[in-house]
């Protein structure tokens, strides 16, 4: 099989631990592709083990952007996010490769691929930060509970999708209804039916919930022994503090916590278990709710071969979509039918993926995205 590139974004989503980087660099071996990661607090440096951060070996030799972009104390947003990574996407397809989005922030990897829209004026951004930092020393104040029934006077419908110990996300809420005069969920709704910018294939990796949560137990353990304590001491020691956005990463906030005297450290060890298989499951809920999805056995795609042999159909149905000059042998019924064919699909998830691929067409505006050089982090 040669590497030949799709003229396609590959988008690899899913929860934690279920095997998305692994993937990602098989495929991108066997499609010619460069991987962008989709993960919100990879972006920082230093944070490579509890972020589970490929190392260069790990990496193959296959490029890999938006890593370490920001140093732990600086803010980052989903609207810088979305900048880089289309850069990207525009200079990979440029250079006739496949660009591969692969990580969990199911925001992130969105506002990428679909037409999300965010608002740039830094007059708006310096309003938001003081605004926010106003609003979190109001939480102090009130707890958890009381920013949440504020929330729930002003935005009903936002307060009764969130936890009240959700301060993050209320915060944001509570924000954006200051700032625009009208409550966020008036803008998720704007977002219900969004459309893909680019021809894009994705694929969603799963598997049974007890599997999955062992090997997040599992990984845990293995990130503790590879030295995450010491991490996350280096990162306290130069300045990461849990009031900033990398100090509330997981596996961090509860050690910085430990560190701080609140937990004990099996406390915190079971801490970050907790909360990782927490984030797992609000994960699948944000990928379920995507039609465009294929969901793949978490397991059998670890096996190279397998990302082989799909590499190998992707291939041949853009060969043959390309003889034909239509996009009609992309439908969604061959991927699914081939899928359930070798094994691939996972049956909890898969035939929710709409015919899609032909709404979107890759754009040839050169760009320069020299400001990282696609080296592989980790080192």
């Amino acid at each position: 099989m040669t590497n030949k590139a799709l003229q396609k974004v590959i988008a690899i989503v899913g929860p934690t631990a279920s095997g998305k980087s692994g993937l990602a660099i098989n495929l991108a071996k066997a499609l010619n592709g460069e991987i962008i990661s989709g993960d919100s607090m990879q972006i920082y440096r230093g944070m490579d083990i509890g972020t589970a951060k490929v190392t260069r070996e790990e990496c193959q030799g296959i490029p890999h952007h938006l890593l370490d972009l920001r140093l732990p104390g600086e803010p980052f947003s989903a609207a810088e996010y979305q900048k880089l990574a289309r850069t990207y996407i525009a200079d990979i397809f440029q250079r006739g490769k496949t660009p591969i989005l692969a990580g969990g922030t199911g925001l992130y990897i969105d506002s990428v691929l679909y037409n999300y829209e965010y608002n740039k004026e830094a007059a708006e951004e310096t309003k938001a930060t003081l605004l926010r930092e106003t609003l979190i020393a109001e939480a102090a104040c009130l707890g958890p509970q009381g920013l949440w029934e504020k929330l729930l006077q002003i935005d009903p419908q936002s307060a009764k999708r969130l936890h009240p110990n959700d301060t993050k996300r209320i915060i944001r809420a509570l924000e954006y209804e200051q700032i625009h005069g009208k409550p966020i969920s008036e803008n998720i709704q704007a977002y219900k039916a969004p459309q893909l910018i680019y021809p894009t294939i994705f694929f969603g990796l799963s598997m049974p919930r007890q599997e999955l949560y062992q090997r997040i137990n599992l990984r845990v353990d293995q990130m503790v022994a590879a030295g995450l304590p010491a991490e996350v001491l280096t990162l306290q020691k130069n300045g990461l503090k849990l009031d900033s956005q990398a100090g509330q990463a997981i596996g961090y906030k509860q050690l910085l916590l430990f560190m701080e005297g609140a937990y004990t450290f099996e406390e915190a060890l079971e801490a970050i278990k907790q909360e990782s298989r927490r984030y797992a499951k609000r994960q699948l809920t944000w990928f379920r709710r995507n039609p465009h999805i294929f969901w793949l056995n978490g397991k059998k795609m670890q096996e190279e071969r397998s990302a082989e042999i799909l590499a190998a159909f992707l291939q041949e149905r853009e060969r043959v979509s390309e003889s034909a000059e239509e996009e009609s042998d992309w439908a969604s019924d061959k991927i699914r039918d081939f899928l359930h064919q070798m094994g691939m699909a996972f049956l909890d998830h898969i035939g929710t993926a709409k015919d899609h691929l032909g709404n979107a067409k890759t754009g040839n505006t050169k760009t320069d995205a020299s400001a990282d050089q696609g080296a592989c982090s980790g080192d």
